[in-house]
């Protein structure tokens, strides 16, 4: 069975700044690094690996990203991780893609490597949309299981999860193909090996383009994004602020107080 992860790199770090010409990430001397919902879904799919190859099914894990060439960093890291091999989708005809845009090149490439499961973090940390795995399964016409925290059974025609809820879990059964979302609660990635750094270092990455692709150039990138960013902007810092010190009770009746004189019905 051939198994997809879907990886996104993103910024290390917290201090995200805006280009405000472009609206557009400053990625310019920032740290990258493999979005980290997604280490947790790499390392489900290798433990699915292990588990389906330990019942005599043969399978691979094809580690599948889209983005600059630099991503390809990201890309032989996962192989360090556990991953068989990768796939970089890279274009310019990319370029300014929305999530809709993004899912739609993603689940192309996905049929095209006759991917059967599909595992992906999630959300991204930079853009906590937690739409582009969902999205694929509207494109490759994908079976779908968001927020996954455990795996029950899995064969190479259907899968029984758990669904993390807010309160509490929710159990389904699904055939596959299949996109599996999952959260942190699921596993601990593992840490990167010996082999695995060899095996990384020497492995041919193919970039794929839309054309050798043959993408619908009307659904890719920019031109293919419904949704535009008009303007991005971080929030000035606010300063100021009250600090209440006292009794429960007596605070309550002044807060009281202050939210009487505040608001207007």
């Amino acid at each position: 069975m051939k198994i997809a992860v879907c990886i996104k790199q993103v910024p290390q770090t917290t201090n995200v700044k805006i280009n405000p010409e472009t609206n557009t990430l400053v990625r310019e001397g920032v740290e990258s690094q493999i979005n980290p919902f997604d280490l947790y879904a790499l390392e489900e799919a290798v433990r699915v690996k292990e588990r389906l190859a330990a019942a005599g099914e043969e399978c691979t894990v094809t580690v599948v990203s889209m983005g600059p060439p630099q991503v390809e960093a990201a890309l032989r890291e996962a192989i360090t991780l556990g991953a068989d091999d990768a796939v970089l989708l890279c274009d310019r005809a990319f370029a300014g893609a929305d999530t809709w845009a993004t899912a739609y090149a993603l689940a192309e490439a996905l049929k095209r490597m006759e991917a059967r499961l599909v595992f992906c973090g999630m959300q991204a940390i930079d853009g906590d949309t937690a739409q582009v795995g969902p999205g694929i399964t509207v494109h490759a016409e994908y079976s779908l299981a968001a927020y996954v925290a455990k795996i029950d059974e899995i064969t190479t025609k259907k899968a029984t999860v758990h669904r993390l809820l807010e309160d509490g879990y929710e159990v389904c059964e699904l055939s596959l193909p299949a996109v599996f979302t999952v959260v942190k609660e699921i596993n601990e990635p593992r840490t990167p090996s010996i082999r695995g750094k060899m095996k990384a270092k020497s492995a041919q990455i193919p970039m794929w383009t839309a054309e050798s692709m043959g993408l619908d150039p009307e659904k890719c990138g920019l031109k293919g994004s419904p949704t535009q960013v008009v303007k991005i902007f971080s929030p000035e810092h606010r300063a100021g602020g009250e600090r209440w010190e006292g009794d429960a009770a007596d605070l309550a009746s002044k807060l009281l107080d202050v939210l009487g004189e505040r608001v207007t019905v």
